[in-house]
């Protein structure tokens, strides 16, 4: 799971940042919101109108994270965190319908995903404060907080409780993609004929580009990260993906991913990069991140029973798996996928 909610940029999004054609145009901006860079591209009837739209998506995303993000003292979530073993913190039934959400897909992936994984984020670090391995007992001790089917909903009284005294939930592995999908609905509510919200990685698109043409995503190479290894199209659909190269500290020549299994306390190994793509981006960061946990094997086995939901796997060895319904046209570019050891 993620140790905290700054991502880099794992897809990039090829779009023109001005274009007109005919009686529309196509503007684009990078804001900072949630810790990371957002970048917004909305088709509008003139530049004043799609100005607009993009500060409501600001404004939407922007109150998301009042209410999410555990980095924010004051926050409905941190309150919860902060009142972990003690009581019940009542919520908006909007913070409590996504706890619920998160709840489901712990359950569907057998706890491979699990956002009480929060309570590791004293004992792995990647921000490079950390300078040595955490010992085994610090990760049996963290790890008791942990669990899942330790957060207890009220769905009369919309309240959250953690019954272990220093339980922490965290979002930063849904929230973003929670936020591009809020996003697109507000546009879509808004009759917005087009456009394309990426969280640094976590994207919702509709409608088509002002030249006609689908929304093009590019997928990272996971051994060069400047390098973009091949391309597909979407359209009225989201993608996520999830990597091990994205953020990581190297210890005694061993490379910690900042992707944890919850289960074991221990960043994964094994896998690369995981892009999931579907109808929904929170959903599919969901997915992407339980792949990471589960590997290739059992990561497929729960992917194949999703068919709204496809994925795009590539393993330590350089290897290039997808899910039985992947459906994107994958153009693969001429680039070279070597493993780091090689």
């Amino acid at each position: 799971m993620r140790i905290n909610e700054i991502k880099i940029t794992l897809i990039g999004v090829f779009s023109l940042l001005f274009l007109v054609a005919g009686a529309q145009v196509q503007r684009n901006r990078a804001v900072t919101l949630m810790g990371c860079r957002f970048d917004f591209t909305i088709v509008a009837e003139d530049s004043l109108t799609a100005e607009k739209h993009i500060d409501q998506v600001v404004a939407e995303i922007d109150r998301i994270e009042q209410l999410i993000s555990d980095w924010i003292p004051e926050s409905q979530i941190s309150r919860v965190n902060q009142n972990a073993g003690i009581r019940p913190v009542k919520v908006d039934p909007e913070v409590w319908q996504l706890t619920r959400r998160a709840l489901d897909i712990s359950e569907m992936t057998g706890g491979a995903f699990d956002i009480s994984f929060a309570a590791l984020d004293k004992v792995w670090k990647f921000d490079g404060s950390m300078k040595k391995i955490p010992t085994r007992g610090q990760i049996r001790k963290s790890i008791k907080k942990i669990g899942y089917k330790n957060i207890e909903l009220d769905s009369i009284n919309s309240t959250i409780y953690l019954k272990l005294p220093g339980m922490k939930i965290g979002f930063g592995s849904i929230g973003k993609g929670y936020a591009a999908d809020k996003a697109k609905e507000l546009m879509v509510a808004e009759n917005v004929p087009a456009g394309i919200i990426n969280a640094s990685g976590d994207i919702s698109a509709w409608g088509k580009q002002i030249t006609g043409k689908d929304w093009k995503i590019g997928v990272i190479n996971p051994f060069d990260p400047a390098d973009i290894m091949g391309a597909f199209s979407l359209q009225n659909e989201s993608v996520t993906t999830s990597g091990s190269y994205e953020k990581y500290v190297v210890l005694k020549g061993e490379k910690y991913s900042h992707i944890i299994n919850p289960r074991t306390g221990y960043p994964v190994r094994g896998i690369m990069s995981v892009t999931v793509i579907g109808p929904n981006a929170e959903m599919a960061n969901g997915f992407s991140t339980s792949l990471m946990v589960l590997g290739s094997e059992s990561g497929m086995k729960l992917m194949n029973q999703y068919p709204e939901y496809s994925c795009l796997m590539i393993t330590n060895k350089g290897e290039i798996l997808k899910s039985e319904h992947f459906h994107a046209q994958l153009e693969i570019f001429d680039t070279q996928l070597i493993p780091e050891s090689e």
